[in-house]
């Protein structure tokens, strides 16, 4: 197949997501144990917030109109604190001692700062004028009951759960985490810990793509690593079956050489194959089909290939299985090219760089020298993915460029 018929990355990650439906069987769960969850439908406010107008500073709530003409002065009627309001409204010529979050009693329409105010014989004159409104969060400002407080397909962090909480809910219905198997092939491949052979590597690409799946809120069921063989890779196919995976990511044996036989295997336990091979670099042999009910998503042998997939393909694919609406939106930033670059050919290039600002602030970004996709070392060292397209002209130093970035 001549590279200029590849598949293109935009269209293959619109074909990945366009069946990436929501899972069934979302669950409910306590607050304390929802970071990192996904909402599973809309959350909508239980309670207006803040309940009434309240002060946003300590100070004195006043009438405007008593502090109209230079000298005046109100008298201290008595005090507000957050949860024991004054509990009658304001008089003409009255003020009364305020707490930030206190309520502002009916008549206020004002907090004069404390350190605007002077106090004496429990009369309260003012250095600078109140402005009215000033100082007060009025009533239902953050929110309002029955309003939406939290949307759908929304990942849960500190400050959603915050919202949450002042919604006055206790409990979330969150989606159900994928489960993703991961399944690593090759006759060179060794676990972690283990003394190698003369020409066996340690297998790392299970680690990455572990840590993909539950930064993206999977579940993850690590099947192991399996021989160049066609029995035992259907043996390891069989085993994500019976581990009842959304997604079955496997690792290596996705190209064209003797010993890559992970496509065969598949076909040989029925895989509707999507596509196979795309315009991407590194990346060209991924994988994409249905096994059984589960996604298949066969990903490079080489290192820094299997992460850039996983950063592209896989990560979008299972924020799509727990209903986030934005899960293939375009995360490129723009930035400016540190380097010049030749023009690039017929695929898209995915080229580790280190970030850098300008004198003037702006976002730099430069290739690391060795662009080999096995060197791990190089992609440690960069903190984003200078992104070339499919037949870019060459470009200078200072040119604008866009990535993406990697933490």
């Amino acid at each position: 197949m001549a590279e200029k018929k590849l598949l293109g990355v935009d269209e293959a990650l619109a074909r990945i997501l366009e069946q990436a439906q929501p899972l069934d069987s979302p669950e409910t769960l306590p607050l304390a144990r929802a970071l990192g969850r996904t909402l599973a439908k809309d959350l909508m406010a239980r309670r207006t917030q803040p309940p009434v107008d309240v002060s946003a500073m300590d100070g004195y709530a006043v009438r405007c109109a008593d502090f109209s003409q230079p000298g005046a002065r109100a008298r201290l009627a008595g005090e507000s604190a957050a949860g024991h309001g004054y509990g009658a409204p304001l008089k003409p010529g009255e003020c009364v001692r305020i707490f930030t979050g206190a309520p502002v009693p009916a008549g206020a329409d004002a907090i004069l700062l404390q350190e605007d105010s002077i106090a004496e014989s429990g009369l309260i004159g003012a250095t600078a004028a109140p402005e009215p409104g000033r100082h007060i969060r009025t009533r239902g400002l953050d929110f309002l009951e029955g309003a939406p407080a939290l949307g759908r397909g929304i990942r849960l962090g500190p400050a959603e759960l915050a919202l949450a909480a002042a919604s006055n809910h206790a409990e979330l219905c969150v989606a159900r985490r994928p489960r993703v198997a991961i399944l690593a092939s090759g006759d060179e491949l060794v676990a972690p810990g283990v003394e190698p052979g003369p020409s066996q590597i340690i297998s790392c690409n299970n680690v990455a793509v572990a840590g993909f799946a539950e930064s993206a809120g999977a579940e993850v069921i690590d099947l192991g690593i399996f021989r160049d063989d066609l029995a035992d890779l259907k043996r390891g196919l069989a085993q994500a079956r019976e581990s009842r995976a959304d997604v079955l990511v496997t690792l290596g044996g996705a190209s064209v050489g003797d010993h890559d036989l992970l496509r065969p295997a598949l076909a040989a336990e029925g895989m509707t194959l999507d596509f196979w091979r795309i315009a991407m670099r590194p990346g060209k042999p991924l994988i994409f089909g249905r096994l059984g009910e589960a996604f298949v998503l066969g990903l490079p042998g080489n290192p820094v290939a299997s992460f850039v997939c996983a950063l592209v393909f896989l990560a979008p694919l299972l924020r799509a299985l727990q209903g986030d609406p934005e899960a293939g939106a375009d995360k490129s930033e723009r930035a400016l090219l540190g380097v010049d670059l030749p023009a690039n050919k017929a695929r898209r290039d995915f080229m580790r760089a280190a970030l850098s600002e300008d004198s003037a602030g702006r976002l730099i970004a430069t290739p690391q020298p060795l662009q080999d996709s096995s060197l791990l070392t190089e992609l440690v060292r960069s903190q984003a993915l200078l992104l070339r397209e499919i037949g870019a002209p060459a470009a200078g130093a200072g040119d604008p460029c866009r990535i993406l970035r990697l933490r």
